[in-house]
């Protein structure tokens, strides 16, 4: 079990890792195939570790550790952009005392012991199942065929009606269509997913895979990074603008200022991806079982114009802790909810 921490697996040659991965099946859900080792590298941190599949789906071992969480005072400090850009950003809004502003927005610190477990490196939408342009005629929407139709004709990237059908173009030619699935409850996806012999993330867990147990703001450091291609912003070098400035950009019609992927939404040094998008929740759950969601504030800040250092410091900031969260709306906010499955790997013998 000791080999499963990150110092010691860290320490380990290929061939161990290797060996300890192919112990991991006979653990594992059914249907869970080994597919070898991969090295992951980003923000200074980098890790080779095992990856798993299921059903065609992609997971990666993260081995345990024991880490400081949460957010109270700086680690290095801003550089001066990001200081004079959140001074001038929350001044506005009457923040005197930017410090505590952001302490108020983040978790709490503490010491927290992680298991090894394996984790799903995408997410899975709560609200839309992805279908065919058959199975969508089948729905009988009166907007879609006429949606579709001028889609495939456009240049544009992502189109959605709200609560209805999503339209994502992959490529020259397919497009994805993604449908709005009423009806679900979280209880119902928490409890099919253990029967499966898969759970979802605590917060400890999310925060830990996020920053990998980093004492900084953003996983890559105390400063933001204003050469990032942010969803709803573009690329920041000279475009500041939210596409159509709305309450939900994802509602309208985007164009993609060019063809680099959203840098939030690459794999992190655990192989893992976030959504990247202050709008949508990843859904986990603290210490009391009760949902608490992370990665997002369903767009309160961005939709106020405050830029894009405050506007994503839900989806960039490692222990952001939306303060609104047991006033949510689960109901209405089914369309920007996630999950992910984890399987923990306890009581591991040699």
């Amino acid at each position: 079990m000791e080999a499963l921490r990150r110092d010691m697996w860290q320490g380990l040659n290929a061939q161990d890792k290797e060996a300890w991965m192919r112990k991991l099946i006979r653990r594992l859900p059914d249907g869970m195939v080994y597919e070898g080792l991969e090295t992951f590298e980003r923000f200074g941190q980098r890790m080779e570790t095992g990856v798993f599949t299921e059903d065609g789906l992609r997971f990666v071992f993260v081995p345990g550790d024991q880490v400081t969480l949460g957010w109270d005072r700086w680690q290095h400090g801003m550089n001066e952009e990001t200081s004079a850009d959140l001074h001038e950003t929350v001044s506005e809004y009457g923040v005197e005392d930017v410090d505590s502003f952001l302490a108020s927005q983040m978790s709490p610190v503490r010491e927290v012991n992680i298991a090894p477990m394996l984790v799903e490196c995408e997410l899975i939408s709560l609200g839309w199942i992805e279908v065919s342009e058959e199975e969508a005629h089948a729905q009988e929407d009166p907007d879609f065929p006429s949606a579709l139709e001028q889609f495939k004709q456009s240049d544009i990237r992502e189109y959605e009606l709200h609560q209805q059908f999503r339209l994502i173009r992959q490529g020259e030619d397919e497009v994805r269509i993604l449908w709005f699935n009423e009806g679900i409850e979280l209880e119902d996806v928490v409890r099919e997913e253990a029967g499966t012999g898969f759970g979802l993330l605590t917060e400890d867990e999310w925060e830990y895979i996020y920053g990998g147990g980093c004492r900084t703001l953003f996983p890559w450091g105390d400063s933001f990074n204003y050469t990032m291609r942010l969803k709803h912003f573009g690329s920041l070098e000279g475009v500041d603008e939210i596409v159509d400035g709305s309450a939900e950009p994802d509602a309208s019609l985007v164009k993609a200022k060019d063809d680099r992927p959203y840098d939030l939404e690459l794999p992190n040094f655990f192989g893992v991806q976030f959504a990247g998008d202050p709008y949508k929740y990843e859904l986990t759950l603290d210490s009391a079982g009760e949902v608490m969601p992370k990665g997002g504030d369903g767009g309160s800040l961005i939709c106020g114009g405050t830029g894009p250092l405050v506007g994503f410091l839900p989806a960039a900031a490692v222990y952001y802790r939306d303060v609104n969260a047991s006033e949510l709306d689960w109901e209405d906010l089914m369309d920007a909810m996630y999950y992910r499955r984890v399987v923990r790997l306890t009581d591991i013998h040699e």
